[in-house]
């Protein structure tokens, strides 16, 4: 089984029996739920498992790739295509097996990057003389983040392939820039 982000306690996980007429049970609440929910609790950092209620099978990573496939067929891509083909072309490679922990350690790098300058963000908001010039430079930058994810409503497929892939590789660029400052600060 996949390892599951911790919640904010050390709560066991939530059990979900899926059912097959394809029908998602909590337990914890003895009530039916939707991926939707479940989507939201992931998000929340609940952890939860997701057994086959006829055979107590746990299909939690089978249901969390069912949740990514349809946040990504609702217009909501974060899976470039690239990234996608590449991925598929290590299933059956000798490196397989390490692909989970780079990923891993990858995402973890990532959060750990968004929390420290989310950190640093706020600390230049606490007060100073750079206090303002921080604050009107962090709404320039939550502006030019929104245009990235594209407008509200808009349809998939509006914008160019060519330029969200430079977007794309602009973006891996800057993530693989500050991995390599992580990397250099954990030293």
């Amino acid at each position: 089984m996949a390892k599951a982000s911790k919640s904010s306690g050390d709560s066991e996980p939530v059990i979900i029996k899926k059912y097959a007429n394809r029908r998602l049970y909590n337990t914890e609440t003895s009530s039916y739920i939707t991926l939707d929910l479940l989507s939201k609790m992931t998000r929340e950092g609940r952890e939860f498992v997701v057994v086959d209620a006829k055979s107590n099978e746990d299909i939690t990573h089978n249901v969390l790739t069912q949740i990514i496939m349809e946040e990504e067929s609702r217009g909501t891509n974060m899976l470039p295509v690239n990234f996608l083909r590449q991925l598929i072309s290590m299933y059956g490679d000798s490196m397989q097996s390490m692909v989970p922990q780079y990923l891993e350690a990858s995402m973890d790098a990532f959060r750990k990057n968004q929390l420290q300058f989310q950190d640093a963000m706020k600390g230049a908001f606490s007060g100073g003389p750079f206090a303002e010039i921080a604050k009107r430079n962090m709404e320039m930058l939550e502006v030019a983040t929104s245009a990235f994810k594209g407008k509200a409503g808009e349809k998939p497929g509006t914008a160019s392939t060519e330029a969200k892939d430079d977007e794309i590789a602009v973006l891996k660029a800057q993530l693989e820039a500050l991995n390599s400052k992580i990397e250099k600060l954990g030293k």
